[in-house]
């Protein structure tokens, strides 16, 4: 790992599955970032992507998000013994960081093997690993605010059986002005968003 950049500004040229090509000075940057980043992300617009910079035997990697706080999150998965960016980029794909700070504090070991490629063992070895590192300052409320609206819930629910994961749904919903929205209303809403 190099700390050579911490963000890089430009224009969004492409966009795969789990990676953008972020434009700057004549440069293409591929950046590797996960689902719920690329859901605030849209194509030709410029964006700010806060990054990650790897240097292996295989090659060079840059891996960025929208926000600070999953860096933040993705620094510190990368510190769990076994858990390299790949694996990182899929909890956070899957999980919000509130959700992983959330079920960390929790020890909720069920919440992160809802990420690909974690296991029991592996989602105690996160918990295990992170649980002194998540610093009580931060202060994770705003799902528990939005799912205790029994529309927001079923929504969600109904959202998550079409196969998006609960931190893209709740990123999404977040977005929507929820005053006199029933649960119907809400996934319309919610899909046309997740689909553009």
């Amino acid at each position: 790992m190099i700390d050579l950049y911490e963000y890089i500004k430009g224009k969004l040229v492409d966009i795969k599955e789990d990676y953008v090509i972020l434009e700057n000075g004549g440069i293409g940057y591929r950046i590797y970032t996960s689902r719920n980043s690329l859901i605030d992300l849209n194509l030709y617009e410029n964006a700010t992507i806060y990054t990650y910079f790897v240097v292996r035997e295989d090659g060079v990697y840059l891996y960025g998000f929208t926000t600070e706080e999953e860096l933040e999150m993705f620094n510190k998965l990368i510190m769990v013994s076994k858990i390299g960016p790949k694996v990182a980029l899929g909890i956070l794909s899957t999980l919000t960081p509130g959700q992983i700070v959330n079920a960390i504090r929790n020890n909720e070991v069920d919440i992160l093997c809802s990420a690909p490629g974690i296991g029991k063992k592996t989602a105690n070895r996160i918990i295990l690993e992170l649980k002194d590192r998540i610093p009580d300052s931060i202060v994770v409320d705003e799902e528990n605010i939005l799912t205790k609206n029994n529309h927001v819930q079923l929504a969600i629910d109904g959202i998550m059986t079409l196969g998006y994961s609960k931190g893209e749904v709740l990123k999404t919903i977040k977005q929507l002005d929820l005053n006199d929205l029933d649960a119907e209303q809400i996934i319309r809403e919610v899909l046309k968003r997740l689909s553009n």
